[in-house]
């Protein structure tokens, strides 16, 4: 038994990660207290920060030349849009003017992503099932990396996030 599958498919973890990300949004709109909404917020960009980097680590680069470029290229910026607000997000704390907007639309610029990325006949994930991409090999590889960078978050904290497309983004 152990030895057919170790871990779900790509998409099916994917997916996972996008239903905690939004379970932990919908938990920060309800939080009271500026201690609960911090620790929310942290938990948000943890996830989105190791999602991003399984993302362009792993499986983007296994649907290049399998799915619609232009989505990858869209895919890639909305990514480097919302490590932006990650980022700001991190380094700032609820006592913010802007804290609760930056959470929100870091929220709305996800759902239109997750959004993108899940539609059923034009997706990406749809359409690197179509074109045979090997999804349980990914996922193996992609669970892994997972757990690589949330042990890597729990020791040291989190990370800056690394920005693909926007030269500003070299520090």
């Amino acid at each position: 038994m152990a030895d057919k599958k170790s871990a779900p498919d790509a998409v099916t973890l994917l997916k996972e990660d996008h239903r905690k990300v939004e379970e932990l949004f919908a938990d920060f709109e309800k939080a009271k207290g500026d201690g609960r909404k911090k620790k929310l917020a942290e938990q948000i960009c943890a996830e989105l920060i190791v999602h991003t980097r399984i993302e362009e680590e792993i499986f983007y680069p296994a649907c290049e030349g399998k799915v619609e470029e232009d989505d990858l290229k869209e895919a890639y910026v909305e990514h480097d849009g919302a490590k932006v607000l990650i980022a700001d997000i991190a380094k700032g704390g609820p006592d913010d003017e802007y804290y609760d907007a930056k959470v929100k639309v870091l929220q709305e610029e996800i759902e239109h992503h997750v959004k993108e990325e899940e539609s059923r006949l034009n997706g990406i994930f749809a359409q690197a099932k179509r074109a045979g991409v090997d999804m349980d090999a990914l996922g193996e590889e992609i669970a892994a990396r997972k757990a690589e960078l949330m042990a890597q978050i729990e020791k040291n904290g989190l990370p800056k996030p690394k920005l693909t497309t926007m030269s500003q983004g070299k520090a």
